[in-house]
Parts: structure tokens; sequence; C-alpha cells
């Protein structure tokens, strides 16, 4: 099978890019080819992009992308140009789309109020343009701070995506999500994502230290302000690390000066992952402290797998993998009170902290091991191939065979 991947970046950031990096090697290691068809270059964590993908081409040579490489199946991640979706809908090839987030539906892309931070759980409809103002939108990028969101071009996005073969989300939360903006429920696959984490090491030395962690992009969203808070009512000793990159940063930092936890609390800025290892291994726990609803946290598997117990906000689907009082605690949502009382817990019981970690550990060694015996990933894209191109049937269950033995 050659499985062309369609996404904005060439490059890390996030959890979204790591899940289509890792999906891909997969599928190469068991015998298919994977291009990629990308907006922009991240310039960050590109070789293993390049070691990966058997070929990759800029959006602007779409068309030398599906002559050249030919793909059997299209399997789209985030590319918010809509011409360049349509254009690939049309052009018969069967296409699956990998939802990592809630842009699809949501005008502000979060699924809740950038100001108020309040969650929203209703479908796209004309109340995101009020009273929500999903119209007016922030712009990073741009030389304003605003920018024009339509609503009409977020209606025609969710019509586009509902024509693909499948939908693949990450939670059950996720999938209610779809459904309620009137996507096909059978359409729609629920696969937790299981990585390879490589050779199991031995779990985190939970060190006197008291390393508190957190990993991911450092944006309103993700909570660090809240985070902060919390660390400011933590009463033992404890050192925290900040590890990414956001536009939220200067922010935090400021915060974190004036609540006084400069020589406690550190901003690494972007880490490659292959040296987060080396944080989680000396860390005591994973915060998570998302205020936006996640569509799972894939860094809580992670931190899992090197045995650490991870605290987090119930926030989205959070909750599918973050079992309270099993592999850490699960505390209400924006509770700074109750996030820093469960970081302190741990800090001062070392033992109650290995048995939490150990738990996840055994979870995610055990998805692990089922993962790598039957690719559910690798299954449902040549079942969405056998399906939309019968006549290629055989040589594929041939591939498929060639690839287990």
């Amino acid at each position: 099978m050659k499985a062309l991947f369609v996404h904005q970046y060439l490059g890390a950031i996030g959890g979204a890019e790591t899940d289509i990096l890792l999906g891909a090697d997969s599928l190469e290691k068991r015998g298919h080819s994977t291009g990629l068809l990308y907006a922009s270059r991240t310039g960050r964590g590109e070789e293993p992009w390049n070691r990966t993908f058997s070929a990759s081409f800029p959006v602007n040579e779409l068309d030398a992308a599906l002559e050249k490489f030919a793909p059997d199946l299209i399997y789209f991640h985030s590319l918010p140009d809509l011409g360049i979706l349509e254009r690939l809908l049309d052009s018969g090839i069967p296409m699956v789309r990998r939802v990592h987030d809630h842009r699809m539906y949501c005008m502000r892309g979060g699924k809740y109020n950038y100001f108020t931070r309040a969650v929203c759980s209703r479908p796209a409809s004309l109340r995101c343009v009020f009273p929500c103002l999903g119209f007016v939108g922030r712009n990073p990028t741009g030389s304003l701070p605003l920018k024009w969101v339509s609503y009409s071009a977020k209606l025609k996005e969710i019509r586009l995506n509902q024509r693909c073969a499948r939908l693949v989300v990450y939670s059950d939360y996720q999938k209610e999500e779809l459904i309620r903006n009137g996507f096909d429920p059978e359409k729609i696959e629920v696969h937790v994502p299981v990585h390879n984490y490589g050779e199991e090491k031995a779990p985190s030395s939970f060190s006197d230290r008291n390393l508190v962690l957190f990993v991911g992009q450092v944006i309103r969203g993700k909570g660090v302000d809240l985070l902060l808070r919390a660390l400011a009512k933590v009463n033992v000793p404890f050192e925290a690390s900040i590890l990414g990159e956001g536009n939220h940063r200067q922010h935090c930092e400021r915060l974190c000066a004036k609540l006084g936890l400069r020589d406690r609390v550190r901003f690494h800025g972007f880490v490659p992952s292959g040296e987060l290892k080396n944080y989680y291994q000396e860390a005591s726990l994973l915060a998570v402290s998302s205020v936006w609803p996640e569509p799972f946290g894939l860094v809580g598997q992670e931190a899992m797998f090197h045995g650490l117990p991870v605290v987090g906000f119930d926030a989205g689907g959070i909750r599918e993998w973050l079992l309270d009082g099993e592999n850490g605690f699960l505390v209400r949502w924006k509770d700074t009170d109750a996030m820093a009382w469960r970081i302190e817990q741990l800090l001062r019981d070392k033992e109650l902290a290995r048995k939490l970690g150990a738990r996840g550990r055994e979870l995610v060694s055990r998805q692990q091991v089922i993962s790598q015996q039957n690719c559910p990933i690798e299954q449902m894209l040549l079942r969405v191939v056998r399906e939309s191109r019968p006549m290629v049937e055989p040589q594929l269950r041939v591939e498929a065979n060639a690839t287990r033995l």
C-alpha cells in the first residue's frame, strides 16, 4: 500500500506531528510506502521526517505528488486550505481523515472561549457567530492581531470532511463531537494512539529533586499559567521544568516571577524528542494543565511509559486514559487548589508515586505489545482501500501477509 500523508507541517511541533511521524514509521516498517504533502517546514526535528517518508512534496506540487507517488490512499491530517482538500477528495483516491483537534468544526479552533475559557458543547451553528463572536480570530502570524473567520467556510469544511471514507479519532469524546456536528457514526473509528517508544528503559528515579514536568506547547489552552498558580501553593521543596515553546511563554514567565517561582521553575523551550527521556527519568510526576478540551493528550502515555504518575485537569478526552487513583490523579477542571494538593501528595509520598507510575507503565506496555502484533491503523487503512478499490484486494492481502512474516 502507498499512503500519502497530508499535513500543514514537515517537522516537529506538538502531539499531532509526533503521531504522524510515528504512524508513518510504523507503516514503513510493515512494508508500505508513505509520502508527505505539506505546506511549510517547522525547522525543528525535520531529519526524522526526511528519513521516514519515501517522498515529500510541498502543496504547490500537488499534481506531481498524485502522479509521481501514485498513492492508493490519502491519509489527511490537517491543512487549512479547503481548495487542496476539495481537489484531493475529487481525485477519486479514497481518503481517511485523522482528526487531531477541534478546528474542523469550531470557528475558534479549540471548543472553548479564548477570553473566558468557557468550554463549548454546541455544534457549529449561527451561535458561533453570535453570541460567541467566533468570526473574530487571533492572528499569530499576520501583521494584525485579529483576523476574519468565515462561518460559511467552516460549514463548507464540515461538508467536505463528511465525504471522507473514514474519520479516525483519538477518543470517544472526539467521536461524540463529530456526531454532534452531523458526521455519520458508522464512518468514525476510535483508535487510541499507542506508540512504540523503543526499548523499555528503567523507570524514573523519583530523585530528591522533586521535579515536576510540563511537556507541550506553551499556549493559553495548555494552562501553564494555572499550573504556575498551583505550584505556588505547593508546600514542599520542588523544581519544575516547562518543556515547550509557544506564544503564551512570555506571559507565563512574567507570572512566574510575580508568584515568586523564578528560582524553582525553568522554561527550557523546545526540547527534541530524543532528549525528553532524560527529563522523564529524573522527574517525579507529569502535570497536564490543559483547560481546552483535549482530544486525548498524547504526552500522558509517554510519561506513563517512563513510569511517571500524571496529575491533570479533567478536560476533554483526558479522563479516558488518566484513571483517578490508578495511574495518577484526575482533578476538577481549573481547580488549582486540587492540583496543588495532588502534586504535593505525590512529592511527599514517593512510594505512592512509584506505585501509580508502575500501573501506568504496565498499561502502556501492554497496549504497545498488542499494537505491535496487530497494527489497527494499518488494518483500517487497508480495509478502506479494499472497500474503495476491490480489484486490488488480492495484492493488498499479499502485502499485508508479507509484513507479518
